[in-house]
């Protein structure tokens, strides 16, 4: 049976892996050499990618791909893209290429808001508590102009404070609503570290105020932390063409118009549709976010919770047919960063940024909209037109090929063949299974 160990975080990498080895890979031999052939021959490279997480033992590869042909606002991107998922790649360039034909993509940032919060009880009288924070607000604000020196000059810093009441929901719950500007830093640690030196401020103040000496009822703050729920950080993206001009050799435009516009009205009713519905969206978003170093937890957090903020899960997109007119749109909460963080450690988030051309967070924020948007265009395009099983399964190809351990020329062979013929996984292994006879 496998045993504890102790100071497993002081060990080397070297004895991490033996220890791995020894009691969890015994029956792999080629366990610590999987794990090292994943090591960057470059030691100062490496030694950058141990020190971002603790008990670092390898490299996690992920293929980094570019879409390209996106014109957004006018102006002409590549997008880099971080993922696994054999077809999100192909599906945002041929959105993008369909809609460079039409004019292209808009997007604007609606606000840019931010926020944390310090939650605390209190089982006083409410009165006590509205009045104490009255009088400490300036306070709060004073405790935290250290913090927010650098950040307040560049134009950002603490907004707004508010004290919100959630004691009918949970007893003597409270928090104060702290919201921030952080430009072009995500601010997560900016954010966290101003609302922890206020409810520091928060509870040493609350001591000497005279109401809370009286009955010895004091405010005890329980945490103070961001949240990655930003449904004041919020940016739009948007297609639109005639009708007509959605016709191709596959289908008749304004037929194609009102089954996409009903795929996404069945979206918006019926949450089992939305998730998946959702989850493409976030196949676009997600892999611009991971190439530009961003955290794609947060941001997945975030738009899930926007996605339910009607008290019922529905669809992020939106698309309607008026006056002859398609549009089709999508709004996203996105508190990203273009400073901090991996963007300015990681050498491919450093390059996905000047392949971007440098953007600001704003510039980012539409980025991601409109790879979310291209995303879902291109999928709900397949669903109503020829499935979507056609086209991932060919792209999926390659992938089942290399499990069988096909050959280059097998693979050749078997690419031309699948051209006109459906993918899976039992016609690619009798595929094979003929080719080697």
């Amino acid at each position: 049976m496998n045993q504890p160990v102790s100071g497993f975080s002081k060990k080397s990498k070297e004895e991490k892996i033996e220890w791995l080895a020894e009691n969890y890979l015994q029956n792999n031999p080629n366990s610590v050499q999987i794990l090292k052939n994943y090591w960057n021959e470059d030691t100062s490279l490496q030694q950058l990618h141990d020190d971002f997480i603790e008990n670092t033992l390898s490299n996690y590869y992920l293929p980094f791909g570019i879409a390209p042909n996106f014109l957004i606002n006018e102006k002409l991107y590549a997008l880099p893209m971080v993922t696994e998922e054999s077809s999100v790649v192909a599906a945002a360039s041929n959105a993008a290429k369909f809609w460079l034909e039409r004019g292209g993509f808009k997007a604007e940032v609606i606000s840019t808001e931010k926020n944390g919060q310090i939650h605390f009880n209190f089982f006083g009288k409410e009165k006590d508590i509205e009045d104490f924070f009255e009088e400490v607000n300036p306070k709060l604000r004073d405790s935290i102009q250290s913090i927010e020196k650098n950040m307040k000059q560049r134009g950002g810093g603490l907004l707004e404070l508010s004290l919100v009441d959630k004691s009918h929901i949970l007893e003597g719950y409270f928090y104060i609503h702290a919201t921030f500007e952080t430009l072009d830093a995500m601010g997560a640690n900016f954010i966290n570290s101003c609302l922890e030196q206020m409810a520091h401020t928060f509870e040493a103040e609350a001591r000497n105020f005279k109401p809370f000496q009286k009955d010895e009822i004091y405010p005890e703050v329980v945490m103070s932390i961001l949240s990655n729920y930003v449904p004041e950080c919020l940016v739009r993206a948007e297609v639109s063409c005639k009708v007509e001009e959605l016709t191709t050799k596959h289908y008749e435009g304004k037929h194609f118009a009102e089954k996409f516009v009903r795929a996404i009205e069945i979206a918006k009713t019926e949450t089992r549709r939305a998730v998946t519905h959702n989850k493409g969206i976030m196949n676009g978003v997600d892999a611009v976010v991971l190439a530009t170093g961003n955290d794609f937890r947060a941001v997945e957090a975030g738009v899930h919770a926007y996605a339910a903020r009607n008290s019922y899960y529905g669809s992020l997109t939106h698309a309607k047919i008026e006056d002859g007119i398609f549009t089709f749109w999508i709004e996203l909460p996105l508190a990203v960063g273009t400073v901090g963080g991996l963007t300015s450690l990681h050498p491919l988030t450093k390059l996905a940024f000047e392949i971007l051309q440098k953007p600001d967070a704003k510039e980012l924020m539409k980025i991601l909209a409109v790879a979310g948007l291209a995303q879902n265009f291109a999928a709900v395009r397949s669903l109503v037109t020829t499935g979507i099983q056609k086209g991932h399964m060919k792209m999926h190809l390659m992938n089942i090929l290399n499990q069988l351990a096909a050959s280059t020329d097998e693979k050749n062979e078997a690419v031309e063949f699948f051209k006109e013929n459906a993918v899976s996984h039992s016609s690619v292994v009798s595929f094979l299974e003929n080719l080697r006879k």
